[in-house]
């Protein structure tokens, strides 16, 4: 008795472990509603739970994550179109968030809709992703999980790269390697540079490409050296602030249309103005400087919060 007892125990505290191991605490949402009614609703329901488990389950990373150090994150999948083939269109919006030092707040590391997103999809179907074999032997299929899992290391990379210097740079070759290997059919875009200017492509090109490295310094001392420090050493903070601005300002004269830029800044106008809005005259005038010419989208905010 006792040792089935020990066995119990011993399959329970593995199972916790386990549990306690993997990185994400992703939240999966699938809507089908612009999708004709004549199929089967309980399809999206089954793909939902599978890629709740395939975030959740699957072990990304050789780093054991405690249940507080999970990453926040939330994929929604936006039906949009079909085939009889069961051939999906969709968008994709891939949030992310890490928690502020000392503080309750969660700032944002990633907030972006993905608007080329195909892939097949037949209820119960495994979601098998290899990074060996990432096109699969159905293209179509293999897209479902090879952009979900290009996300997934883009994530990883962006919270690594926020908390250590070049921290990142492993998740980013993985999720290079995933557009090296990309499926290809011609109902698939997002993996080419000639897909458009902005995409799965060009925003890994950004992260990986040398001459690109200072995208690396700046998040880093906005993150940990600025953000982190706010509530203990404000004014501090708010210089390691200021230098990634300076940092992104050299970026954009140099590279104007590089698509990391306004990646960054999506939905970050309130923050960046909260930053600046306790800061010195001379603070303010500068950060205002820089931000009307790198993050033109936010500039009402950055006008309310810095003049």
């Amino acid at each position: 008795m006792r040792s089935k007892i020990l066995i119990l125990f011993t399959i329970v505290f593995l199972h916790f472990q386990k549990a306690q191991s993997q990185e994400f605490q992703a939240n999966v949402t699938v809507l089908s509603n612009r999708l004709p009614t004549s199929i089967d609703r309980q399809i999206f329901t089954t793909l939902q739970s599978a890629l709740y488990n395939f975030l959740n389950g699957r072990k990304w990373t050789n780093v054991t994550f405690n249940q507080n150090e999970k990453i926040q994150c939330s994929f929604l999948v936006n039906l949009s179109g079909s085939t009889d083939n069961n051939t999906y269109t969709a968008t994709l919006t891939i949030q992310s968030a890490r928690p502020i030092y000392n503080t309750s707040y969660q700032s944002a590391l990633i907030n972006y809709l993905d608007d080329q997103f195909t892939f097949k999809y037949v209820q119960y179907q495994d979601m098998d992703f290899n990074e060996n074999r990432v096109g699969g032997t159905d293209p179509l299929t293999a897209n479902l999980t090879a952009v979900i899992a290009y996300y997934a290391y883009i994530i990883l990379g962006l919270n690594f790269d926020s908390y250590g210097l070049r921290g990142g740079d492993l998740y980013f070759q993985k999720a290079q390697n995933i557009v090296n290997n990309a499926p290809e059919n011609s109902a698939l875009n997002g993996w080419k540079p000639f897909d458009g200017l902005r995409n799965r492509y060009w925003l890994v090109e950004n992260l990986t490409n040398p001459k690109y490295n200072p995208i690396h310094d700046a998040m880093y001392g906005y993150y940990r050296q600025g953000m982190d420090q706010m509530f203990d050493h404000e004014a501090d903070a708010r210089v390691a602030a200021m230098n990634s601005l300076i940092i992104f300002n050299s970026i954009y004269n140099q590279f104007p249309d590089i698509m990391f830029l306004q990646f960054f800044f999506q939905g970050k106008g309130t923050e960046i103005g909260n930053v600046f809005k306790r800061g010195t005259p001379d603070e303010k005038s500068r950060a205002l400087e820089i931000l009307s010419r790198i993050d033109v989208s936010n500039l009402s905010q950055y006008k309310q919060n810095l003049q």
